[in-house]
């Protein structure tokens, strides 16, 4: 089978590129060349016409790739065409009546390079991520994974582990077979170092989930105060409505923003005050609750109105809350001296009046407490769920202590190098017995 698609991106454009691969690929060349091929990986221009006619379609570059030694894996070709949609639309009609050729499903040429081993999960993951990637971090990321840092690391684990399971399965298989002393004792050892290594990555924050999804900011305060304007002024479009009637945000409003880089998660939360409004008591537990999760909350006031019941009041000397008063053209004296010593940030958004330091200081909180210079990084909950689970297998292999419950201890060693394996997609039992035979003289 072969598939095509155009990949990129719909609409018209200078330049469409079709990708195509399988089995089929050197029968579509020729036929929409009317045999005049090109040479491999040579980029060559070309008449392309009609299936089985002279009528020219477009003229554009082909780029051919015989496999293995291509993305897939497969025989695979490139067509750089003209991005006008008729062009387009024409050339893959024109392929699609050539026999066991379809449209590619969603993802399906980097399945094909993954099933084919010329990528890991890992890789394939990193490929989907640079491609959504609207923020300079995120990008940066996505470049890191596709480096292979993350998976030499994780494939480091594994092997490691593989190393143990291998004595561990000689000493159950080979009772009799003269083993060094110290076996048991380095067994332990060293499956305890890997589970602390593992352990130490887990707890990072999630740091790389954060980047990847977007850091989740909370705007909350008191009716009236500016919430719905901050949002709107910072997504540059009216987000939010606006309104002087308190209570007008009852619901929580979320728009995604690019703040110095920063991919963000920016929630509008309703007025922050007592009332026996049922729907407003429910927009009030919404907003504690996107507090509650938030990785930043920005708590905004105004100078006349500079106090703060309940949950608030406990918010203010977190870590992870900015103080903003808006409306400041109006003047500060009325605030409170208690207030002056969570150093607020005073902003008037009808006069667009130190907006910028407002975002510096939430870049800066951004990238003081979250954001981390090592390359290694858990990007995914799927990576994170079976890093714990690791562990957890980990921890109760080292809890075996009796030889008599080495067969038990093994199954948890064997499933925390399993959980390593399902990460970057390689799960493969002739491994471990491949490292038995290369470390050890059985039957000898």
């Amino acid at each position: 089978m072969t598939i095509y698609a155009l990949s990129s991106g719909p609409g018209i454009s200078g330049v469409a590129v079709i990708r195509i691969s399988g089995t089929e690929t050197t029968k579509v060349i020729s036929k929409l060349t009317n045999g005049n091929f090109p040479k491999p990986r040579i980029a060559t221009l070309k008449k392309i016409n009609k299936i089985n006619t002279n009528e020219m379609i477009d003229e554009g570059i082909i780029l051919w790739f015989p496999g293995p030694e291509s993305y897939t894996g497969e025989d695979m070709a490139e067509f750089h065409v003209h991005g006008s949609i008729s062009v387009v639309t024409a050339i893959q009609h024109s392929i699609s009546k050539i026999e066991n050729c379809r449209l590619a499903e969603p993802g399906e040429f980097t399945k094909i390079a993954f099933q084919n081993g010329k990528i890991n999960l890992l890789k394939a993951e990193s490929i989907s991520d640079l491609i959504s990637s609207e923020t300079e971090i995120q990008r940066q990321q996505a470049i890191k994974i596709m480096s292979g840092k993350n998976s030499d690391k994780y494939n480091s684990w594994r092997e490691r582990l593989l190393k143990i399971l291998s004595n561990v399965e000689a000493k159950i298989d080979f009772p009799d077979e003269d083993l060094p002393d110290n076996i048991l004792k380095d067994i332990k050892n060293n499956s305890e170092k890997i589970k602390n290594e593992i352990k130490k990555k887990l707890d990072d924050q999630k740091v790389g989930e954060r980047i990847r999804e977007g850091f989740k900011i909370a705007i909350l305060g008191p009716t009236n105060a500016g919430k719905s304007s901050l949002l709107n002024y910072l997504a540059r479009r009216d987000a939010a409505i606006v309104s002087e009637i308190a209570g007008t945000t009852r619901d929580v409003i979320e728009t995604h923003l690019n703040i110095d880089g920063y991919p963000v998660v920016l929630s509008d939360t309703a007025g922050i005050r007592d009332s026996k409004d049922e729907i407003e008591k429910r927009g009030l537990r919404l907003a504690l609750k996107k507090a509650e999760d938030a990785d930043l909350n920005l708590i905004v006031i105004e100078p006349k109105n500079a106090h703060f019941t309940g949950f608030l009041k406990d918010m203010v000397s977190s870590d992870k809350t900015i103080i903003v008063v808006n409306k400041s053209d109006l003047g500060v004296d009325e605030m409170i001296l208690d207030f002056k010593k969570y150093n607020p940030i005073y902003i008037s958004i009808k006069d667009n009046k130190n907006i910028n330091s407002l975002i510096s200081v939430i870049t800066d909180k951004l990238k003081n407490q979250f954001i981390s210079s090592e390359d290694i990084l858990i990007t995914r909950e799927r990576h994170r769920q079976h890093l714990e689970q690791c562990v957890l297998h980990l921890e109760n292999f080292n809890n075996k202590n009796n030889l008599e419950d080495f067969d038990k201890a093994a199954e948890d060693l064997r499933l925390a190098t399993r959980h390593l394996g399902i990460i970057v997609g390689k799960v493969d039992i002739e491994e471990i017995l491949s490292s038995i035979f290369n470390d050890f003289c059985i039957g000898k």
